[in-house]
């Protein structure tokens, strides 16, 4: 069964494309249904090194992760964007996420976040010019 139908997937990387016209930073997006055996962070952290987002040139990377089945989701920036946003703003983030997730809406959390995401980013991060997308904008479906 997949977790998200074609439809929901265009909108959800239609969103981190949005997000990313607004900035320099870099966000991506894991999906499965169970971390396991890892809590959600530890999992994201996993992430984060597989999908080279430390590799960025100004290190501002955001991951979001989320395991469908296990309702755990994660959110970790790069050293660059974490020095930069509020102490809070991880979890007034993941707050806003988790009031669509309680109700099984999922791709509107993940909206939410992507759009809070890239907003704090194109603050600390605006789009330059020669802005040069570094990572892809899809979907990571990990090992479900």
């Amino acid at each position: 069964m997949e977790i998200f139908n074609q439809e929901e997937q265009e909108q959800v990387v239609q969103a981190i494309s949005l997000a990313e016209n607004l900035t320099s930073g870099e966000l991506r997006l894991v999906v499965e249904r169970k971390t396991h055996g890892l809590e959600a962070y530890e999992q994201a952290k996993s992430y984060f090194e597989k999908l080279k987002m430390h590799q960025t040139a100004q290190r501002n990377g955001v991951l979001i992760y989320l395991a469908i089945d296990d309702h755990q989701f994660a959110i970790i920036g790069d050293a660059g964007i974490n020095e930069k946003v509020p102490a809070d703003f991880w979890e007034s983030t993941k707050e806003l996420m988790l009031s669509h997730f309680k109700q099984e809406d999922y791709v509107h959390g993940l909206i939410v976040g992507i759009e809070k995401a890239g907003q704090q980013l194109a603050t600390f991060f605006p789009r330059r010019e020669d802005d040069v997308n570094e990572l892809p904008n899809d979907i990571h479906f990990g090992n479900s």
